[in-house]
């Protein structure tokens, strides 16, 4: 399939020119093998493609034995995989690399020897535990690769005619039209429901059928709750807990994620490490409560104050009703049929978080809580920075009556704030300074 991250990867190739190596970083089944090989086959005269995740004994023995004499060492990947390799020609592709950290520690040797470009894949890339014994090479760009967004996900459906016009619209703040508009939500919301994991997508092309990418993205859910109970040390039992609460807290109007849920008196210091497990596999997107949002917004994040979205939408649809048939997921028939409104439900602002994580910013929201005087309490979902500014996000239903928060958050850093956006699900238009915006235009943002 087509994906954005392709462009980045001949950046590399053509700015480095083998001055580095690129590890590209994501989650399970996010489709770093596929698009890794895809660009040897393509861009290289020959490539070679090495899973250390089923790493053959021949294989090993070469790593273990013929590191120091890369004359031998090449010659005899060479003959094993069956690739004639050319000097500045040929692509050698380290995939799961974290499953064996030597070979990332043998890439700064590797890349100063000259003689070809060094591609690693991998999840779980800075865990303790896959980095403790070896010294992280500095040649080496760190790129992180995310679920399909929409586009991709459109492309995927054979149109790469729609995303285009929207942004042509967005850039003359144009409305759509209510035929166009429609028809957008629609594919949007088929989006929300199959979600940008590549295995899931492509069920979904070929078949048109949510029943099977729901089962493909069982399989994936599946994969996950075992990578955790294999490489969550000593504290598997508390990342299963957020994990498997995550659509329960996500389904509530306040969506700080409180651990009172899974344990009374449970304390955010004794689940950190849990925490940080999920985001280093990159299953979830953390938002982090930014205190002082007129200033760099990781200045004043609070860590233990924060929003956890799944990374992927579409697996959080499978998440909610994980042990139900599939007919029983009631999820897909309000999405398509449009019962469910924004504020009322978790999966808008999930693939909102979804939508600006792929775009490049890193997650944050603002709160305010006053005990003595609650009219001054408010929350702004989303803030992302704009032209050195920091703009507020809303996200709300198509038959929202106000924006009090928004309203607050407006008068109170007047004069220090970007430009204010609403994302719904009506067309474009602007109101009392906001721009509202169709919600699959957060990608814009």
């Amino acid at each position: 399939m087509k994906r954005k991250i392709y462009d980045r990867l001949l950046e590399w190739k053509e700015k480095d020119n083998g001055s580095c190596a690129l590890l590209l970083d994501g989650a399970r089944r996010v489709g770093k093998s596929y698009i890794a090989e895809q660009f040897g086959k393509n861009e290289y005269k020959s490539y070679i493609l090495i899973d250390f995740a089923h790493l053959p004994g021949e294989v090993r023995d070469i790593f273990e034995n013929d590191m120091n004499d890369f004359d031998l060492f090449f010659n005899k990947l060479s003959a094993y995989y069956r690739k004639i390799l050319y000097k500045r020609e040929s692509l050698i592709i380290f995939d799961e690399v974290q499953r064996y950290p030597k070979a990332r520690e043998l890439i700064k040797y590797l890349v100063a020897d000259g003689r070809y470009d060094y591609l690693e894949t991998g999840s779980l890339i800075s865990l303790r535990m896959n980095v403790e014994d070896i010294v992280i090479p500095s040649e080496e760009e760190h790129v992180e690769m995310f679920p399909m967004d929409f586009e991709e996900f459109l492309w995927a459906m054979g149109d790469e005619t729609t995303i285009p016009y929207l942004r042509e619209c967005l850039e003359l703040l144009r409305p759509l039209g209510q035929a166009m508009h429609r028809r957008v939500m629609n594919d949007f919301r088929q989006y929300i429901l199959v979600g940008g994991m590549p295995q899931a997508v492509e069920a979904y092309r070929t078949t048109k059928s949510f029943e099977n990418a729901d089962r493909i993205k069982k399989r994936i859910l599946t994969l996950y709750r075992q990578d955790i109970t294999k490489y969550a040390r000593g504290y598997e039992a508390k990342v299963l807990s957020i994990f498997d609460e995550m659509p329960s807290q996500l389904s509530k109007t306040e969506k700080k994620y409180k651990l009172s849920s899974i344990s009374k008196g449970a304390r955010f210091r004794d689940y950190e490490n849990a925490f940080l497990w999920l985001t280093e596999a990159m299953v979830i997107n953390n938002c982090y409560n930014a205190t002082e949002p007129t200033v760099g917004l990781s200045m004043s994040e609070e860590h233990t104050t924060r929003k956890c979205y799944m990374a992927d939408t579409g697996l959080l649809v499978t998440h909610s009703f994980m042990d139900d048939k599939f007919m029983d997921n009631e999820l897909y028939r309000d999405i398509l049929l449009d019962r469910l409104h924004v504020n009322e439900g978790m999966l808008m602002e999930n693939i909102v978080a979804q939508e600006l994580r792929a775009a490049g910013h890193k997650l944050y929201f603002y709160s305010r809580s006053d005990t003595d005087k609650r009219e001054n309490n408010m929350e702004i979902d989303f803030l992302i920075r704009q032209k050195r500014k920091i703009c507020p996000i809303e996200v709300k239903s198509g038959t929202y009556r106000k924006h009090s928060s928004l309203d607050k958050f407006r008068n109170k850093f007047k004069g220090k704030i970007g430009q204010a956006y609403i994302l719904y699900t009506k067309d474009i238009l602007i109101k009392e300074n906001v721009i509202h915006l169709p919600i699959y235009m957060a990608m814009f943002l």
